[in-house]
């Protein structure tokens, strides 16, 4: 028992050694800790108190103006092989990654507090989840760990009865741009970030964690971390499906988790349940079903289009209790950005300049807010369930303004494993880098698969096992346009429409139209009620356009390619075939 506290203790030692803080904070998550935590950053202008009447304990955090965003070009997947990580990745050995790293670390946190934060991804019970301690000199970081994990004493007990944890070690350093890196060693369980105080880079319980380092643990160890919100829908007679998506970032994930249906659904007695909006992670029960969890404890949500329209749950969730980064703020101190179209006006941006339009928009296109799951109003009790949730249909998604229809299903697992490892969408303000460009982004792991997506591929087909009872595989596209640049689909709570659809599929109850790329809701099988769709609409969101998907297919057949002898035979086979029937 006392040997894995050793080790730790030994590993923090070891840091402090090399980062050499003016002093060691061990965090047991009370709420002692975080007031004090967070009067010292509001007496150092890290956090600013934003309007207690409309906003209680909540708060504003300005990031260094280089560091808004993750960045993609300084993340390293370091394993002994090359190919291990993959093109899919930027690659280092793990000597020479550790060796620039601690190059970095040494002596940084002079004059500072080193925080050692022990943290449980996932119900802090369930066989699913899996626990980390992150070293960080970022008061910030902890103060966000707290809300998006379950951090603190009780796991720092299961460390102790477990033996086993990932290791985390950040620090904002200098804020340097050209000293910033983020470094994953999957074959020792270990992260290391130097530069950037930004949530995907700092907080290394979210995506260093729980996707690449997990997808390492979940391949090894027969399960599945994946960039997916999981959600249950509740049909009037209160049985629940649970659906599991993937959508890059900042393509609508929280939004759809969140979703509330149209009036009439209301009426009729449809609920949605939110499970988690960004992170799943998946295992195989003594049924056959897969079983999900959402590891994390709060939303890293972004600000930026959220309202009372697009997600009134969303925005019910955040007027208290919240941690804020690089909004606007308006005269009377409440947080506002692009899109909250509440009536109000911003006089300060998220540089903390006053407004000016033609300078900058109000509040970062990736400004971010903080908050725990349990503040939504959606949220489900099942979330904590340390069993998990079954799921009965998988979702995958991009942000593409044409040739792709509303929802396809996939024709049996090994297509849907290809629809997923096709999958294209346009870039967005979540990473750094041009916004509009049409990249593959498979499963939405482009930024977050730990190992070769080759072999991630064979590890999703994998699971097709005698036995097994998998759900169906879905695609779904909101962002199609017509030829006047405007969105076809009216999104948001009429995309339970399509989710609709989805179950009445998985029940054996809707009927399809089998096409090449995947079968078609035949007309009047998807409900349109109430919508007022344009004859153009109705043919680019529900049509098949055969040119066109003739070369999305040729492009996919060379993206497959670029993996080698490693992409799997199956998949190769299967692109190879489609192109044919098309």
């Amino acid at each position: 028992m006392a040997s894995s506290l050793d080790a730790l203790n030994q590993w923090v030692m070891e840091v402090a050694r090399l980062t050499c803080p003016e002093q060691i904070q061990w965090c047991d998550g009370s709420d002692t800790e975080n007031d004090a935590l967070i009067a010292q950053m509001q007496a150092d202008g890290t956090l600013l108190p934003l309007n207690p009447e409309t906003h209680p304990r909540s708060w504003l955090h300005r990031s260094h103006p280089d560091d808004v965003a993750r960045v993609e070009h300084l993340t390293f997947v370091c394993t002994p092989e090359r190919d291990d990580a993959g093109p899919n990745n930027n690659w280092m050995s793990p000597a020479d990654g550790h060796a620039q790293m601690d190059a970095l670390f040494d002596g940084c946190m002079a004059g500072r507090t080193m925080y050692v934060v022990p943290y449980c991804m996932g119900p802090i019970d369930s066989p699913l989840s899996r626990c980390g301690v992150e070293i960080t000199d970022s008061p910030y970081v902890v103060a966000n760990m707290r809300i998006m994990t379950r951090m603190g004493a009780a796991a720092l007990a299961r460390i102790e009865r477990e033996g086993s944890f990932v290791k985390g070690l950040h620090s904002i350093g200098e804020l340097d741009p050209n000293r910033r890196y983020i470094m994953h060693f999957p074959e020792d369980l270990a992260i290391k970030s130097y530069g950037s105080g930004y949530g995907g880079n700092a907080l290394l319980g979210k995506k260093c964690h729980a996707l690449r380092i997990a997808s390492h643990q979940a391949r090894s160890e027969g399960w599945m971390a994946e960039h997916m919100l999981i959600l249950g829908l509740e049909n009037p007679q209160g049985q629940i499906h649970y659906i599991a998506a993937a959508f890059p970032s900042a393509c609508g994930k929280t939004n759809l988790a969140m979703l509330i249906p149209p009036e009439g659904y209301r009426r009729d007695g449809w609920k949605i349940w939110t499970i988690g909006d960004d992170i799943c992670w998946m295992r195989p029960g003594a049924d056959g079903r897969l079983y999900a969890i959402n590891p994390e404890a709060g939303f890293f949500g972004v600000a930026p289009g959220t309202s009372e329209k697009s997600n009134p749950n969303a925005l019910a969730s955040i007027q208290h209790d919240t941690i804020f980064t690089n909004v606007g703020v308006t005269a009377d101190n409440q947080p506002w950005w692009e899109g909250i179209d509440n009536g109000q006006v911003p006089v300060t941006d998220w540089r903390g300049e006053p407004f000016d339009a033609a300078k900058r928009p109000a509040a970062h296109p990736n400004s971010r807010f903080t908050v725990s799951a349990r503040q939504c109003p959606s949220w489900s009790p099942m979330a904590e369930d340390p069993h998990g949730v079954p799921i009965s249909a998988i979702v995958f998604g991009g942000r593409r303004a044409s040739l792709v229809p509303l929802v396809f299903e996939a024709r049996d697992w090994t297509h849907g494993v290809l629809v997923g490892a096709a999958m294209g969408s346009e870039t967005t303000a979540a990473a750094t880098g041009t916004v509009g460009v049409m990249r593959r982004d498979p499963m939405a792991m482009k930024p977050f698969c730990g190992y070769n997506f080759a072999d991630y591929f064979g590890h999703w087909l994998s699971f097709d096992q005698p036995g097994a009872n998998l759900p169906k595989v879905f695609h779904v596209n909101w962002f199609r346009k017509g030829d006047d640049g405007k969105f076809l689909w009216p999104g948001f709570g009429d995309n339970l429409r399509v989710l609709e659809w989805m179950i009445k599929r998985v029940e054996g109850k809707a009927g399809a139209q089998d096409t090449p790329i995947g079968a078609l809701p035949l007309q009047g099988e998807l409900n349109l009620d109430g919508l007022d769709l344009s004859a153009e609409a109705r043919e680019k969101l529900f049509g098949l356009d055969q040119a066109g998907w003739q070369a999305e297919f040729a492009s996919i057949g060379q993206y497959l390619q670029e993996y080698g002898t490693r992409m799997p035979e199956a998949l190769t086979a299967l692109q190879v075939s489609i192109c044919k029937a098309l």
